[in-house]
């Protein structure tokens, strides 16, 4: 399935959760990440909560996570 990948939205937010190693935590911002509406989880939608599902397993499939040189 092809999501939406736009810097904000919901699976990008899945993703950078994962990346940054933050909890799944569902959420995602209207327009520009820290600098638009936050949309917390009660107030999304289903298809938008299975949008930042997909962007954290998504992340979690490549394994891949910052290295914070601890």
């Amino acid at each position: 399935m092809a999501y939406d990948e736009r810097h904000g939205g919901p699976y990008d937010r899945g993703r950078a959760d994962y990346w940054y190693h933050r909890a799944y935590c569902p959420h995602y911002f209207k327009g520009a990440t820290h600098k638009s509406e936050f949309v917390e989880l009660a107030n999304m939608t289903p298809e938008e909560i299975a949008e930042y599902t997909a962007g954290y397993r998504d992340g979690e499939a490549d394994g891949g996570q910052k290295d914070w040189g601890e």
